[in-house]
């Protein structure tokens, strides 16, 4: 999976503006924010293809959800051997059983990986992953009767730790809505309950999706607003070291500095980036994606674009720092914005509006957004007909969450890793493929537009 969220602008310090625009919600297609609040069993499904190649079958097993969750924690035992009386140390299912036996996901010590995953065994195993065990123990007996009144119990059911966990994952919506009416204990676990639970399984645990919400969101924009007022210059001191000593050898011209924290984590085949750096811009751009009909998961992820600046191109700037050969480094505040299309149409109908309405051809051109550029810039990690394919040399480090992206065209790609090996041998470089919009790319040629 690729954390390559990164981007470069253009090489100018844009004038940063707050503007308060107000438009109505759009009602074209989308639904309210409360009912996209909640991922369907699909998206979480594409998520764990995607992202960990975890695909359960339709009727799963115990011991093949036991192997999904062992794959989604990145779970392995490191202990004793554990002891189960019907699983040997050199059967498939081991491993998975073992580490999550050593995590006391798994109780023992019989396993039965064999036997068809019911209703309650899923909702153990992901209250217990999830990190919700202690929480569910502290039920007392009416606390559980009364969070289970929404599923059609058998009467005695309400009982022991079983029904503390299951209570639980009612009350912190482990089990949606949705699953309440239909929900049977003994029953055969459904493909969309199992795949549901996992994708719950990975939101507690932080390995999720993270966004601000969706374009239709009637508070989408005081949401876009508090992130950009949240977020500043980026200062890394032990990177910044070595990418600047790159640019002041003119190695690369400029590069982002971003943190990893921000990232988005969305499904790579339908997820754009879009790089800018004034906040006009993007609150515009909302606008106009909504006016074209697009909804999309939108994330914010602040950044910071450093380039070389020649005196002669005039002032600098506060955030520029004078270097030995009489140019400038210039700091800017920038940001990236992660789109989640709905599909592959959306995506790929993006450029189409960005090219109409938010690309600059001409020096005094009317029916432009605010602040568009020359040369727009906005990628994929998935292959698109129309883009061109560059690399991103991604620099990072065991002890910071933040990370470098310089990017470069392929065939300069060797030479920049090298030049980055030469200034500090220990570094971590990971160069990186990606589709960009034409405009960046011919920027990267020496193009103007």
């Amino acid at each position: 999976m690729s954390t390559i969220k990164s981007v470069n602008s253009k090489w100018v310090v844009a004038l940063l503006a707050a503007v308060a625009l107000l438009f109505a919600q759009s009602t074209l297609y989308a639904a309210p924010a409360s009912q996209q609040a909640e991922p369907a069993a699909a998206e979480y499904e594409l998520f764990l293809k995607e992202k960990y190649e975890v695909s359960l079958p339709e009727q799963a097993t115990k011991g093949d959800f036991i192997e999904a969750v062992a794959e989604l924690l990145g779970a392995e035992a490191t202990g004793d051997e554990a002891a189960f009386t019907d699983l040997a140390a050199d059967e498939p299912l081991y491993a998975a059983a073992a580490a999550l036996y050593e995590q006391g996901i798994l109780k023992g010590p019989s396993i039965k990986g064999d036997q068809p995953l019911t209703n309650a065994v899923a909702v153990s195993i992901a209250v217990r992953a999830a990190d919700l065990e202690e929480l569910a123990y502290t039920y007392p007996q009416a606390k559980v009767e009364a969070a289970l009144k929404s599923l059609p119990l058998a009467s005695g059911f309400a009982k022991g730790h079983v029904a503390q966990e299951l209570a639980a994952a009612v009350d912190t919506g482990l089990i949606p809505a949705a699953y309440h009416e239909s929900f049977q204990p003994g029953a055969a676990a459904s493909e969309e309950l199992a795949n549901t639970l996992l994708g719950k399984v990975l939101e507690t645990k932080g390995q999720y999706k993270q966004y601000l919400g969706y374009l239709s969101d009637a508070d989408i924009i005081s949401k876009l607003n508090h992130a950009y007022a949240s977020s500043d210059i980026i200062d890394e001191p032990k990177l910044q070291k070595l990418v600047n000593t790159a640019l002041e050898q003119e190695l690369i011209t400029g590069y982002n500095l971003k943190d990893s924290r921000f990232e988005a984590n969305f499904i790579d085949s339908l997820s754009l980036t879009y790089g800018h750096s004034d906040l006009t811009h993007a609150i515009q751009l909302i606008g106009l994606l909504r006016s074209e009909g697009l909804d999309a998961k939108l994330q914010f992820e602040p950044k910071t674009s450093a380039f070389v600046f020649h005196p002669d191109w005039g002032d600098p700037g506060e955030n520029a720092v004078l270097i030995e050969n009489g140019n400038y480094i210039v700091y800017s505040k920038e940001y990236d914005l992660e789109f989640e299309f709905r599909n592959a149409q959306d995506k790929e109908k993006f450029e189409t509006v960005i090219m109409a309405y938010a690309k600059k051809d001409e020096a005094d051109e009317q029916g432009l957004i605010a602040g568009s550029w020359w040369q727009p810039l906005y990628f994929s990690d998935t292959e698109l007909d129309s883009y061109k394919l560059i690399t991103n040399n991604l620099i990072t480090s065991p002890d910071s969450h933040y990370e470098v992206h310089p990017f470069s065209l392929n065939e300069n790609s060797e030479k920049v890793v090298e030049g980055f090996k030469a200034i500090d041998p220990e570094v971590n470089v990971t160069p990186y493929q990606f589709w960009v919009d034409v405009p960046f790319f011919n920027y990267l040629n020496g193009g103007s537009t």
